[in-house]
């Protein structure tokens, strides 16, 4: 399988589901910052050398995928089961910024 066409994209791109929209868009911009900001978890879990660390890191790259996911979707003609972001989620999320704030300012 190839990884181009040769017809060009016009600037478009398709979001999961279809549903065509403008490489500037909005949603493309955030699920490229969301996915940038996955790497660099990732990199600094492979450096940090702590497991407990690694561990919230972890679950903190989970929660950033299913938001990438969800961003990279068409919520009316995507037919694919996404996984949800709940609450709860949005909880850890800030608890751990917190968390992770208060170290980095010691």
């Amino acid at each position: 399988m190839k990884i181009y066409t040769r017809k060009g994209d016009e600037g478009q791109t398709s979001l999961i589901g279809g549903t065509r929209v403008s490489k500037a868009h909005m949603r493309i911009d955030a699920y490229g910052t969301v996915d940038e900001l996955n790497s660099y978890i990732g990199w600094l879990r492979d450096l940090s050398g702590q497991a407990v660390s690694a561990g919230v890191l972890i679950e903190i790259q989970d929660r950033l995928f299913t938001i990438g996911s969800l961003l990279a979707s068409d919520p009316v003609s995507s037919k694919m089961k996404l996984p949800e972001l709940k609450e709860s989620d949005v909880i850890f999320l800030e608890e751990e910024m917190d968390r992770l704030t208060k170290t980095c300012r010691k």
